[in-house]
């Protein structure tokens, strides 16, 4: 079996990674790939030259290479191929491939359609508006904070921060949460008029501040337009940490580490979230006849045992699935398989004992502007006494043997360090083991990934 994985950051590295264990995959394609991929077994990368997998370009050559090297299934890590259209591409020329058309990846390419979606279908979730003209959106701002008040939001004065979403999508850089008006009218005034973010940021949602606990649902979908019954299996839940800083504090990143699964999602709140978000998101689906044979990822914040829908993604999540894929123990190409053909419903899927912590390294300056292409040090030997596995993410790779030498910095977000243990404690100590055997100039991290208070699952 032949499989390409469209993609090249830590998520796709991840895929990669799973999908080789498969005694059933022969060989993998990673278009185009990272330094991380290009180490794996079985696997070759693709170079897209200048092409962009969102492309029409881009999306023509990763069809010949299937169609000329007899590629047998695709998978699609990145959301912006996915709204694009890739999947429904392939389809049409009789391909097999894991994404949604490109109809239901508006879920997550349009954060408007996405909020229309959830009040039509009842999903539980944070209220908001929309608004397309800047001088609307800062008078909205200024009712919020009160119009005199620039600098003294949040907790200064008590009132709640003011959540600002880009509609389109910004590659995780289309969220902000003002504290004061001040912020609020720097960041409107970035997206809608300086254009910042380019059309993604022209439309935005003003979104009520819900503060919980945030945890992210990876689950596999099956919904075909005009087919059998829909069905949504879910992961093991998951937890992101999006700020920059230790304790949550910083602006908001891709995402700085991951643990799974989450101590808090106790059976009362997974019972919540199928009651109030699975089970409309999927009514929605075969109501709106979405061809849905992908990822979705289910962004939530609990508050009292109560979930709200925060954001889809029509993909996996990144970091998260690098904490969540080593704890799978279901053959992953034959999931993958079961999406693709429609036959998910009779997938069971099986887990791993244990916890996964997965901190992420990143260049110095992330979220904004980083140096890139200082030399990575890695010592293997001492990674492989802490059981971590090393997801590649922002790095290249030059002439040179394995992960010790030739690899280079090449992004933001740099390398995940995913390591399973017994319990959430063993984990957190493995992985944090292995990043002392990890250096580069300037390389940056969080102390504090997997250190939230744990609670009995079973009370």
């Amino acid at each position: 079996m032949k499989i390409l994985v469209v993609g090249s950051g830590g998520r796709e590295h991840a895929l990669v990674w799973k999908l080789a264990q498969s005694k059933k995959v022969e060989k993998i394609y990673a278009a185009p790939g990272n330094g991380g991929t290009q180490a794996e077994e079985k696997t070759e990368n693709i170079n897209l030259g200048n092409l962009d997998p969102a492309s029409e370009e881009g999306q023509k050559k990763l069809l010949k290479l299937v169609q000329d090297e007899k590629i047998d299934l695709t998978v699609v890590g990145p959301e912006a191929p996915l709204a694009a259209g890739i999947a429904d591409r392939f389809r049409a020329e009789g391909l097999a491939i894991v994404g949604p058309g490109q109809k239901a990846a508006r879920l997550e390419a349009s954060k408007v359609y996405a909020k229309s979606f959830m009040q039509k279908y009842k999903v539980r979730a944070a209220s908001s508006r929309n608004f397309t003209l800047l001088a609307e959106a800062l008078l909205y701002a200024e009712k919020h904070f009160g119009k005199k008040q620039e600098k003294t939001g949040g907790e200064k004065s008590g009132l709640p921060p003011l959540v600002i979403k880009a509609d389109g999508l910004a590659a995780g850089k289309g969220v902000v949460i003002a504290a004061d008006l001040d912020e609020a009218k720097k960041s409107l005034k970035a997206f809608m008029k300086e254009g910042v973010l380019g059309e993604a940021g022209k439309s935005v949602i003003l979104e009520e501040y819900l503060e919980g606990l945030e945890i992210s649902v990876l689950a596999a979908v099956n919904v075909l337009p005009g087919g059998k019954k829909g069905v949504i299996k879910p992961f093991i839940p998951a937890r992101d940490h999006k700020r920059r800083f230790e304790g949550g504090k910083g602006p908001n990143t891709g995402g700085m580490g991951a643990i799974a699964p989450v101590p808090d999602f106790s059976p009362t709140v997974q019972k919540d979230f199928e009651t109030a978000i699975l089970e409309p998101t999927l009514k929605g689906m075969e109501a709106e006849k979405m061809d849905y044979r992908g990822f979705i990822f289910f962004g939530l914040m609990i508050k009292e045992d109560s979930c709200y829908m925060m954001e889809y993604n029509v993909r996996l999540g990144d970091p998260e699935t690098q904490a969540v894929l080593p704890l799978m123990d279901s053959d992953f190409a034959e999931l993958c398989e079961a999406i693709a053909s429609g036959s998910l419903d009779g997938f069971s899927l099986r887990w791993k004992k244990g916890a996964v912590c997965a901190p992420v390294i990143a260049a110095n300056g992330y979220p904004l502007s980083v140096r890139k292409g200082d030399p990575i040090a890695v010592n293997p030997a001492g990674i492989k006494k802490t059981g971590a596995k090393l997801f590649v993410a922002g790095a290249s790779r030059g002439p040179g043997g394995y992960l010790g030498s030739g690899l280079h910095t090449s992004g933001g977000r740099v390398l995940t360090v995913s390591a399973l243990g017994n319990d959430a404690d063993d984990a957190r100590l493995r992985s944090y083991s292995a990043i002392k055997f990890i250096n580069f100039e300037g390389m940056v991290y969080r102390n504090d990934i997997g250190q939230e208070k744990r609670i009995n699952q079973n009370e």
